[in-house]
């Protein structure tokens, strides 16, 4: 007669351990690419060849309106990095390390790692070769020696390598040494970070990739004659601040072959997505990771009379993410509202359980990801070096310089952002909503370093 009871006792006991024993901690795939605008086929491009992005998008969500924290590589990575924005960090340009301005951050891979978590990147996570040893259990390759370009269009040039030759490219050997680490087997919980240099300059690709874009077909994209007409002239010395529009299109096709070769880039980065989603899939952690794929930066194909980045504009200041989260997101859910990257850390700590730094202001979006019809008021920030702010909510874009002059746009009626109405008297109250997320210009001019070449000040 006793037996029940004892049997009873060990399934208390039993289920007492379950509920006790620590849940599995979900894995995480971080996926960066270097200056991507949102030319993929999951954003609406008719003329993208992405499969490999486009079959992500469709296992969770992707956001329309992402604004990097900052159009330009370093601030924009030390910034999603750290969880701080270029108004507390002080890098607002490429030519300042992180690891000078702010020793002693925490970063994304350190947290991950102090938690418990095999952690290893490869490629470009933060800018160039600045990497922090002691944030990761491992790092693979960063930079490879370049291809010799063989092919140059004014200050662009990329090359194009034989097919034989692709396995020795440097984004094809930073994947694979991600997905030698997703096949490997531990006792504990991955965090690995993969750097895809491409679309960023030298392009250089197989030729495989050029031919899905035959020149005669490439289209450009709508621009507005006299577009800078309206802006001010800070916005008019951004937008000539790198590529000049009509020494390119003094060039015969300058336009049409910088166009190709960057799509062409684009295609060639999605191949190696392929080959981590592939390696995910085959791997025992298929049903237990996150994926986070995003560019860190936009770029410009002569909006504006600009090429490249580094502007607060839509092109440059808006950039992929797609997440993709076992248990949180749906597939193929689409969210409208406006985010930006300063959310990345703390969305990291709240899907896996991990505390969040004292140093993380920005909110997580993962009540987006899980209805991405949440409501959400947080409008999205972006800084173009000092003083220099660009905001979105769920309508506008509101763009403030250093000196005062503004622009704003109405993104129901004018999508392009072609004409600027922050004149108009009556966007006052809609400039004083968008402004109070701004940092104080007085404020960001007592970082150290204000306007010293070498700090990232003001050039």
């Amino acid at each position: 007669m006793k037996k029940p009871a004892i049997v009873l006792a060990s399934l208390c006991l039993l289920c007492t351990t379950l509920l006790a024993a620590p849940a599995t901690k979900p894995n995480v795939l971080f996926i960066v690419s270097d200056d991507l605008r949102n030319w993929l086929g999951c954003y609406g491009d008719d003329q993208a060849h992405t499969p490999n992005l486009d079959r992500l998008a469709a296992r969770g969500t992707l956001f329309k309106t992402a604004l990097p924290g900052t159009p330009l590589c370093n601030p924009s990575r030390t910034s999603f990095m750290t969880g701080m924005r270029p108004s507390v960090t002080g890098v607002y340009d490429n030519d300042v390390k992180w690891m000078t301005a702010v020793p002693d951050a925490m970063t994304i891979p350190l947290l991950f790692k102090n938690n418990g978590y095999y952690v290893s990147g490869a490629g470009k996570i933060t800018h160039g070769v600045s990497v922090r040893p002691s944030d990761w259990n491992d790092f693979g390759p960063v930079k490879l020696d370049k291809v010799p370009s063989n092919q140059k269009l004014y200050k662009f040039k990329w090359a194009i390598v034989p097919d034989a030759k692709e396995h020795e490219m440097e984004d094809y050997v930073i994947a694979s040494y991600i997905a030698d680490r997703i096949k490997q087997k531990r006792d504990k919980p991955f965090f690995l970070a993969c750097g895809l240099h491409r679309p960023h300059t030298d392009w250089m690709m197989a030729q495989k990739y050029v031919d899905m874009y035959p020149l005669d077909s490439i289209k450009e994209p709508v621009i507005k004659a006299n577009d800078l007409d309206d802006v001010p002239p800070m916005g008019v010395d951004m937008a000539h601040g790198y590529y000049v529009d009509a020494e390119i299109r003094a060039i015969p096709q300058g336009p049409q072959k910088i166009i190709q070769a960057y799509r062409a880039a684009i295609s060639s980065m999605d191949a190696q997505v392929g080959r981590l989603l592939d390696a995910l899939d085959a791997s025992p952690a298929k049903n237990n990771t996150i994926i986070v794929f995003i560019g860190d930066n936009g770029w410009q194909h002569g909006e504006k009379e600009h090429w490249t980045k580094a502007t607060l504009w839509k092109e440059s200041d808006t950039v992929p993410l797609i997440c993709v989260v076992p248990g949180v997101t749906k597939p193929g859910t689409v969210c409208e509202k406006p985010v930006d990257f300063l959310s990345l850390f703390p969305t990291f700590c709240d899907l896996t359980g991990l505390p969040v730094p004292a140093q993380c202001k920005g909110p997580s979006i993962r009540p987006l990801l899980a209805d991405p019809k949440a409501p959400w008021d947080h409008p999205a920030l972006s800084t173009m070096r000092r003083g220099n702010h660009s905001v979105c909510d769920d309508r506008y874009r509101y763009i403030r310089y250093s000196d005062g002059t503004e622009e704003l746009y109405d993104h129901t009626k004018d999508p392009n952002e072609w004409t600027n109405i922050a004149k108009n008297p009556e966007c006052a109250p809609i400039k004083a909503r968008l402004a109070k997320v701004m940092p104080n210009l007085q404020q960001e001019a007592q970082r150290k370093g204000w306007g010293k070449k070498g700090d990232g000040g003001e050039e």
